[in-house]
């Protein structure tokens, strides 16, 4: 009687595990076989497992409702590979920086991805910020991503018209598929913007007057640290990019140099103010010998790293300046993000040299 239990357990186990193996088998076919994907009314084209299945969908965002498409091959096995494209936020560098279009885009897959390969209640999600790059011209970031046991790469780019976002999960590391897909990614090439004597009204009329300086580039004030997401402080005015296709003017910013260039573009530091209570590291100054006592304040610029690039006596009694500026330039932050992007920081630190009796 025993043994006639164990076996009829075992046969309940194996017909119950049959269709998973099937499946398993099914997708393991469908990967050994890929294919060349260029979908209508998209920017890009990839090579995916043949037939990934394929969403489009409305998805909320603050305010704003964002068109999705999802292109995403999974196996039971482990592996995830899916391009998520967005559009809905229209390209207008007069009211925010590329940046910041990126950052809302990024911002809205971190809501919008993880459900779709993991139940949301059960699965951690973590999103990692890597690196910037530049990909034919275009913005881009490349981040690590876990969802749950997955884990991989996502790399992100921001057109003029979409927002793309190229991922590739597994369970365990298989470099040779993740580069077969992530390489495989391929956008045209950015074309640069109108040129300069296109420009009319009141910039015709004053021919002499230099460009403004790219608007990526302009020093953020303080109160810029917590930046708006994109799109959100936009109001009831903020126009979707299929409104934008109709307008002539939407591609044409007047001042902007061509765009191809910008994502190379140098931001200026945003201001930090008094940065002694801010530092992680801030030696004590060498104090020369003789007579001189006072406070030094010495202007620094601190990189993406925290680290101090730029050092000046500003204020003090000059004898005590070398020694204000040396200790300056070995303090040490930690890095500044604005928007999650890394950014360098001016401001001022404080050097009181007080006299030995």
């Amino acid at each position: 009687m025993y043994f006639r239990r164990l076996n009829l357990t075992l046969l309940t186990l194996l017909l119950a595990a049959s269709p998973l193996s099937a499946q398993t088998q099914k997708n393991a076919a469908n990967w050994a076989e890929w294919e060349t994907l260029t979908p209508e009314g998209e920017e890009f084209t990839v090579s995916m497992p043949k037939n990934p299945t394929t969403e489009t969908a409305k998805f909320p965002y603050h305010k704003m409702e964002l068109n999705t498409r999802l292109y995403l091959a999974s196996s039971t096995t482990g592996p995830v590979l899916a391009v998520a494209s967005f559009s809905g936020i229209k390209s207008d560098p007069a009211q925010y920086t590329e940046f910041a279009r990126f950052n809302s885009y990024i911002d809205a897959f971190k809501d919008f991805f993880p459900p779709k390969v993991r139940k949301q209640d059960t699965a951690i999600t973590k999103l990692t910020l890597v690196g910037s790059q530049t990909f034919h011209g275009y913005v881009g970031r490349s981040y690590k991503l876990t969802i749950g046991e997955l884990n991989g790469t996502v790399h992100a780019f921001v057109t003029r018209k979409r927002f793309y976002a190229i991922v590739s999960l597994n369970t365990k590391k298989d470099d040779a598929l993740e580069e077969k897909f992530l390489s495989s990614f391929v956008l045209p090439d950015r074309r640069p913007d109108a040129p300069a004597n296109a420009r009319t009204g009141n910039e015709a009329a004053q021919p002499n007057q230099p460009n403004q300086p790219n608007v990526e580039s302009q020093p953020a004030s303080a109160d810029q640290n917590q930046a708006k997401p994109e799109g959100a402080g936009a109001g009831e005015g903020a126009r979707t990019e299929e409104t934008a296709n109709a307008d002539p003017n939407a591609s044409n910013n007047n001042n902007q140099p061509p765009t191809a260039t910008q994502p190379n573009a140098k931001k200026g530091p945003i201001s930090g103010g008094m940065l002694n209570a801010k530092a992680i590291y801030m030696p004590l100054p060498e104090v020369p010998s003789g007579q001189a006592n006072g406070v030094v304040l010495v202007a620094v610029v601190v990189d993406e790293q925290g680290m101090v690039s730029e050092a000046r006596a500003v204020s003090g009694p000059s004898p005590l300046f070398a020694a204000a500026v040396a200790a300056a330039r070995l303090a040490r932050f930690a890095p500044t993000l604005l928007m999650g992007e890394p950014v360098r920081v001016s401001g001022t630190l404080s050097y009181n040299f007080v006299r030995a009796n």
